[in-house]
């Protein structure tokens, strides 16, 4: 599939890109060139091969979700600045009224 001028032009304006006369003359030819090579990819014979969503096999890596003792209370709160009701006490950040 070849691209005329016309094609690059409106591409570069729907990218907001400013093209040079040899820039514009450029992409025509190298656009054309990937669309001449995903043309070619039509042509597989595609049969007996199941859509895929990634060329390599993924499967979940992550460990069982299994419930495991907290941090004592008093480890938690050890380096917090301000501390109340075994709670971290915050600065406002919003004034009220």
């Amino acid at each position: 599939m070849s691209l005329t001028r016309s094609d690059v032009e409106k591409i570069a304006q729907l990218a907001r890109l400013e093209l040079t006369e040899a820039e514009v003359a450029l992409y025509q030819s190298q656009l054309s060139a990937i669309l001449d090579y995903a043309t070619r990819l039509n042509e597989l014979n595609l049969e007996g091969i199941s859509p895929t969503a990634h060329a390599v096999t993924q499967q979940n890596v992550w460990r069982e979700d299994v419930a495991e003792p907290s941090l004592p209370m008093d480890a938690v709160l050890l380096n917090a600045p301000k501390q109340a009701n075994n709670q971290f006490v915050a600065q406002t950040v919003l004034d009220e009224g």
